[in-house]
């Protein structure tokens, strides 16, 4: 324990921060400056009055400078960065969810640089709709009659319920009232927009019978909601969107869905499970369907509902929707992704979601074998290269039964424990590294799974983990 006669001695070798000042570079502003200094000089303090300080030596001007800068550097950093992602799940909603091609991010650029013409219609000479350019793609590529796009799925559901439901009732299976990320739940959403709830059947078996015998004279509509993000399994039952369809045009009732993550191509040829399209939805008999656009669909984040013209165009006319409309460069990036799935070969290579989760186990050895070399290269010390298989998942909510058998590379760090360095460190220090690296730990090994760690990061990846280690054995990282 230190007394409170050193802490008093300790507190007065903190350099004054005029002294500090002095030897900051002029460009940067002195507002942050002053702010940074007294962020340091604060903890500092709070080190010493709780008995935390490392060393007496911390304190020197040299090192108190040297916090400074680095904390400087900190601030002028923006605070959404890229990073690399080598935890091997592909819609990794903490880590932005899906990737862009380049090629739609150059069409974003154009139109972010650039006067466009979102709602002004050239044909014609006079204003236009926003919508009308990916509502054309959508009705093509899923067969509907008209589209909606706004910010996201939540809002699409929101928005459809508000529309089509407020004050009546929805009558939805039980086993199917779902909740994802953020505590969003249906019954919740569906409180809000002022629709009713009717809960119909079990968690496990809901019949035909359960939603006729729902229907009265209050029911506005039937809705089926995907369970994209769990699975039920055993003795269980649903009714399929066809048979709904048939009871709802027996009571004239529209029958909706809500896919989640949407997808627009099928992926049972590369080994998956069967998951929905949305053009199986809609050929199976929905009058409207909502997904996301990011996700499965892999472009920028937008809730997408796609159906029946005539009750698209109610939506369309509800006040609601310009609060939750997209913007320019969403729409930007929305139609160059759904014009690369016009063929859907190439959606597989050019849309990185797709390409991470169609591919096969002999390439992600490939990859691992790649980034092991890179890592023996760096000849880092204490750190030896294995190889795992590892299980990838999708993320995002969606397929949470579908395991994608992958291969890792693994650092044992069994040569550093005399030096005091273990994975706990490693992995603060890859995540506190420029640019971050997210990974995974186990059995006090560091886990890079190559499945989402892309070709052109290999290497950067190497040089991130030489940092990382040299830097847990000097103690800068603790």
């Amino acid at each position: 324990m230190i007394d409170p006669q050193e802490k008093g001695e300790l507190l007065k070798k903190i350099p004054k921060t005029d002294k500090i000042l002095e030897k900051l570079p002029k460009d940067i502003p002195h507002i942050l400056k002053r702010t940074v200094c007294r962020r340091v000089f604060e903890d500092l303090r709070k080190k010493i009055k709780l008995g935390l300080l490392a060393s007496p030596e911390v304190l020197a001007f040299e090192n108190v400078l040297s916090l400074v800068m680095d904390e400087l550097s900190k601030s002028l950093r923006p605070s959404l960065r890229p990073l690399i992602n080598a935890t091997g799940v592909v819609v990794h909603t903490n880590l932005g969810r899906s990737l862009l091609p380049e090629e739609v991010f150059k069409q974003i650029f154009e139109v972010a640089v650039n006067y466009s013409n979102l709602e002004y219609d050239l044909e014609a000479g006079r204003r236009g709709s926003r919508y009308s350019h990916v509502e054309p793609l959508l009705c093509e590529l899923t067969g509907a009659e008209s589209a909606l796009v706004v910010n996201n799925n939540a809002a699409a559901v929101l928005l459809t319920l508000e529309t089509l439901a407020r004050g009546k009732e929805v009558i939805v299976s039980r086993g199917e009232l779902v909740e994802i990320g953020g505590s969003f739940r249906i019954p919740d959403v569906m409180a809000r927009s002022g629709a009713i709830l009717r809960e119909v059947g079990a968690t496990n078996r809901t019949h035909l019978r359960d939603y006729e015998n729902a229907i009265g004279e209050n029911t506005a509509l039937l809705m089926k909601v995907h369970q994209s993000n769990f699975a039920v399994v055993g003795f269980t039952s649903k009714v399929p969107m066809s048979e709904l369809k048939a009871l709802g045009a027996k009571y004239q009732l529209p029958v909706i869905e809500d896919l989640g993550s949407g997808n627009l191509v099928d992926l049972t040829p590369y080994g998956f499970m069967h998951e929905p399209t949305v053009q199986e939805s809609l050929e199976a008999g929905a009058d409207l369907v909502s997904f996301s656009g990011d996700k499965m669909l892999g472009g920028p984040q937008a809730g997408i509902i796609v159906g029946k013209a005539e009750l698209v165009d109610k939506i369309k006319k509800n006040p609601m929707n310009r609060a939750v409309r997209i913007d320019k460069l969403t729409l930007a990036g929305l139609e160059a992704i759904l014009s690369i799935y016009r063929k859907p070969e190439e959606a597989l290579r050019k849309i990185p979601t797709l390409t991470m989760l169609s591919m096969s186990y002999e390439e992600t050895k490939k990859r691992a074998q790649r980034l092991a070399m890179r890592l023996k290269r760096k000849k880092i010390q204490g750190v030896d290269v294995a190889f795992t298989d590892t299980v990838s998942r999708v993320g995002g909510g969606a397929m949470p039964l579908q395991e994608l058998r992958s291969r890792a590379v693994l650092l044992n760090l069994d040569g550093l424990s005399a030096k005091g360095v273990d994975a706990a460190c490693v992995e603060r220090a890859l995540r506190l590294g420029d640019p971050p690296v997210i990974a995974r730990i186990e059995d006090e090994r560091i886990l890079f799974d190559v499945r989402t760690v892309r070709d052109k990061e290999l290497g950067l990846l190497a040089s991130c983990v030489k940092d990382a280690v040299e830097k847990c054995i000097r103690g800068s990282i603790r």
